[in-house]
């Protein structure tokens, strides 16, 4: 058996660690920059909150599609296909800019129109938040990558348990939940973590629309102090800490579901 190449030494964490630590030690006691810090702060839970509901969403829709992906049904596949190909070439800033200036108020009209027919109170698209436009952009354009992940995973599953299971008696149903599921996620975590680690990052574009998250309120605060190289920095920071923290609590994950048998 060939032998395991030995393990480097993390040292670019430890840069990065001291690194951090000496950047928040100089935020903290920059009076500028604290206050600075302070005011982004409010803006993180947004940037979580967008985060966190637009993956979820993105995930059901992903894995609906990828499983329309690999249907016998000709018209579902071609759906699917269609729904990823379509989404996958449209940039996420495009896209944030036409369901937040397009699509929602098409839904706004659609709605207004249904309940004009049930006598239901018409909808103002005003009343249609620019927060929740903005999770829908990144739900709709993250699940056309997903669904390609998941339909990779899926894929990489051993046909011949697939048929064992069947010949046992399992439903289709069954037989996804219980062996090509649990299988497949290993393969599927790694590019589902980097997808997750992106969109945290691509949250920032959702500023475009005026949601104060952590970049609008960046913009904001610059604008009113001028101080953009203390605020810019303090942005940076933040967004650093988020993502390295995710990547390799992400990493620890693989590891543990790699070593299981």
């Amino acid at each position: 058996m060939k032998p395991q190449p030995k393990k480097d030494f993390p040292w670019w964490l430890v840069a990065t660690g001291a690194l951090g630590l000496l950047a928040y030690g100089a935020v903290l006691t920059d009076e500028v920059q604290s206050q600075v810090l302070r005011t982004l702060l409010k803006g993180v839970q947004i940037t979580v909150f967008v985060t966190l509901v637009g993956f979820a969403l993105a995930s059901l829709i992903g894995m609906g599609v990828a499983l329309m992906s690999l249907s016998r049904s000709l018209v579902l596949r071609q759906i699917a296909r269609f729904y990823t190909e379509i989404l996958r070439g449209i940039p996420i800033l495009v896209l944030l800019l036409y369901v937040a200036f397009v699509l929602a108020p098409g839904l706004v009209a659609g709605w207004n129109w249904l309940a004009g027919h049930l006598g239901v109170e018409p909808m103002r698209v005003r009343d249609f938040s620019l927060l929740w436009r903005a999770i829908l952009a990144l739900t709709f354009g993250y699940s056309a990558f997903i669904a390609e992940v998941f339909r990779a995973g899926i894929l990489s599953v051993d046909e011949g348990q697939i048929e064992a299971a069947e010949a046992l008696g399992l439903s289709r149903v069954q037989v996804f939940r219980l062996v090509v599921l649990p299988q497949a996620i290993r393969t599927i975590l790694p590019p589902l973590g980097n997808d997750f680690v992106a969109m945290v990052k691509d949250s920032s574009l959702v500023s475009v629309l005026g949601v104060l998250d952590v970049t609008q309120l960046g913009k904001v605060t610059a604008a009113g102090n001028f101080r953009y190289f203390e605020t810019y920095n303090v942005v940076a920071l933040i967004y650093l800490t988020m993502t390295i923290t995710l990547s390799l609590l992400l990493r620890r994950l693989e590891a543990r579901l790699r070593d299981r048998p």
